[in-house]
């Protein structure tokens, strides 16, 4: 729905992106409110592992939103470059997405769109969630009719792909598609279309990731497919307790790896809102 551009800042000199909605879409009043609602919801969201736009404006037809440049590319990036990326990385930054998700999910935000696209890297590594273009938030009457799926398809949640109200445990089925797809290279359902895809998240059982590859580690397999549970109460609850599973898994990595190799979850993801450190994975 926009073009980004890299930008800097005249006086301060610091680079910045800027999202600028595209011309016939900036015209149409439903899609203003909605990029207006996006600047909203993630203004109101400041923690450690969510990009916060910095400003929002309308000048005529030109609608746009200035958010801090993130220079380490994004999740969809590498896994377009690598198509899959280590149990234990996908791990750390499926952890960070559920910090991230837990903090919004707190205070009222479902993000509705999670994926690998949304999810982008600092400097130092750390994942970044971003782009709240469809959310809903507590303080935003009903943009879309009801019945209306939005979203991705191949990361809805089933309740989500038939339209109905959702909550962050939605968010959190899309967390295990993405560390499905990171594992194995692929996402669990597939299709022709969004309807197929839809479908097949309603109605089939994805296949287990050990199915697909043995060497997954048991744990971050379990995790990942509990994520994916048909039922929002067989899931995990709450971000905070899936970002729990994940890091209790880095911790037993850590424990089995010797000292001068072990991984480091970036100091230990960051808990309850809080950011403990920056360190990137070794």
């Amino acid at each position: 729905m926009a073009d980004v551009y890299a930008a800097e800042h005249e006086r301060l000199g610091r680079p910045l992106a800027v999202k600028v909605v595209h011309s016939h879409l900036a015209r149409d009043e439903e899609m203003r409110t909605r990029f207006r609602r996006e600047a909203e919801a993630s203004s109101r969201l400041v923690h450690p592992l969510i990009c916060t736009p910095i400003d929002y404006g309308e000048v005529g037809e030109v609608v746009y939103l200035v958010m801090p440049y993130l220079g380490g590319g994004c999740l969809a990036d590498d896994l377009t470059r690598d198509r899959t990326i280590s149990a234990e990385r996908a791990a750390f930054i499926a952890s960070q997405v559920s910090c991230a998700l837990d903090y919004a999910h707190r205070h009222g935000v479902i993000h509705r769109d999670v994926k690998p696209d949304n999810v982008l890297f600092d400097d130092d590594g750390n994942a970044m969630l971003t782009d709240f273009g469809i959310a809903t938030a507590h303080f935003h009457g009903r943009l879309t009719a009801g019945g209306r799926a939005m979203g991705t398809p191949h990361y809805m949640a089933p309740e989500q792909a038939m339209g109905k109200m959702l909550d962050g445990r939605s968010d959190l089925y899309a967390v295990g598609v993405m560390l499905y797809e990171c594992l194995v290279g692929f996402p669990p359902f597939d299709g022709a279309d969004g309807y197929s895809i839809g479908y097949k998240h309603v109605h089939e059982a994805p296949v287990t990731l050990h199915e697909v590859d043995s060497r997954i580690p048991a744990t971050l397999a379990g995790i990942a497919m509990r994520c994916l549970s048909k039922d929002p109460v067989a899931r995990y609850q709450t971000g905070r307790e899936l970002a729990d599973a994940l890091l209790e898994f880095l911790h037993e990595v850590n424990a089995r790896t010797p000292e001068r190799v072990r991984v480091a979850p970036a100091e230990e993801a960051e808990r309850n809102g809080r950011q403990e450190s920056k360190t990137p994975t070794a």
